[in-house]
């Protein structure tokens, strides 16, 4: 079996039964406002003049624990920031505020003006205003003696009705673009720790990948901007966010099947990974494996989508299509 996301503690179907379980509680508080609630990339609900408001949060999960290995702070702000606004874009709507929760064992200045740099960053590359939020020491919190914090952040994003894609309209023969990530982005790091530091140490250089710490720090990559300038230019069937899950989050948009047969090179980081003993089919489960966002339309919009990402300086390519059998397939890899 090699090494798991479940070995190293994330047990993705336990939490699958977890969420379900809470979908089924909170689903008792929607009023007759609610248009869509759990289960897709942001809930969103009806305000006066018509639109739609859209909310979503997220964080940076253990991509911060490499940050303090490293010392280096202001790019993770960048990922709270794409974690977010990637997501909400997924149901059409444009990012509309931001506000972020920083909690750490102490008090640190210098770390949290580090950290708003990235978010500030983040804000400019997604056009959204940061309005608010909340900083919390916890002493007691954090395990260790040394200086601990994690980072999260809300988004809310506006729609109109008759724009929002939730993934309905998507059919057999529609084409998948994927736009190339920029790296791991901010999910799997637990698995990825666990593959690596046992033989390296963030400070070490690898042929291919250089310094691993700088690396696993990339920057997740916003994709706010051209998603919606696509949203206006093409047919859009659906959207997503390519995080936790990877490719399985297809399944969010519809229970249909999806065929990734065209991938992309796999990045050297992830390769480097896979080096350490993890399977095929474990990678595509966990990490966005060079792509990491999906556009699903109709095989005759493909191209212009693809123009519209390269215009905003981003890659892209039709990395497969939709089927009529159900599930996620990626070469021989069953994911879902």
């Amino acid at each position: 079996m090699g090494i798991t996301y479940g070995e190293a503690g994330v047990d993705i179907a336990a939490i699958r039964r977890s969420q379900e379980s809470i979908g089924d509680m909170i689903a008792a508080t929607h009023q007759n406002t609610t248009v869509h609630g759990f289960g897709h990339y942001a809930g969103l609900v009806e305000i006066p003049g018509g639109r739609l408001l859209a909310t979503h949060t997220d964080g940076v999960g253990t991509k911060v624990m490499v940050a303090n290995a490293l010392k280096k702070y202001d790019t993770v702000g960048i990922d709270c920031m794409a974690m977010n606004v990637n997501d909400i874009v997924c149901v059409g709507a444009a990012p509309a505020s931001f506000v972020d929760y920083i909690a750490a064992n102490r008090n640190e200045p210098a770390v949290f003006e580090a950290l708003v740099v990235g978010l500030v960053e983040g804000a400019r590359m997604a056009g959204v205003p940061i309005v608010g939020g909340e900083t919390a020491i916890m002493p007691d919190m954090f395990a260790g003696d040394g200086f601990s914090f994690d980072l999260a952040g809300t988004v809310t994003g506006l729609v109109e009705p008759d724009r929002v894609v939730l993934g309905g309209d998507i059919n057999p023969g529609d084409a998948i673009v994927g736009a190339r990530s920029s790296g791991l982005h901010s999910n799997g790091y637990t698995l990825a720790r666990r593959a690596l530091f046992p033989r390296f140490s963030v400070h070490d250089s690898v042929r291919g990948v250089g310094r691993i710490g700088e690396a696993l720090l990339e920057p997740t990559r916003i994709y706010a901007r051209p998603v919606l300038d696509i949203l206006r230019g093409c047919e859009v069937h659906g959207l997503a966010h390519i995080t936790g899950g990877s490719f399985s989050k297809l399944t969010r948009l519809k229970d249909t099947g999806f065929e990734i047969d065209a991938p992309p090179p796999v990045p050297p980081i992830m390769g480097l990974i896979a080096e350490q003993g993890v399977s095929d089919t474990e990678m595509y489960r966990t990490f966005n494996m060079g792509v990491g966002f999906c556009v699903v339309a109709p095989r005759d919009e493909a191209e212009d989508i693809r123009r519209i990402f390269q215009r905003h300086g981003i890659d892209s390519d039709v990395i497969g299509s939709v089927t009529g059998r159900r599930g996620v397939r990626v070469g021989s890899c069953t994911l879902a």
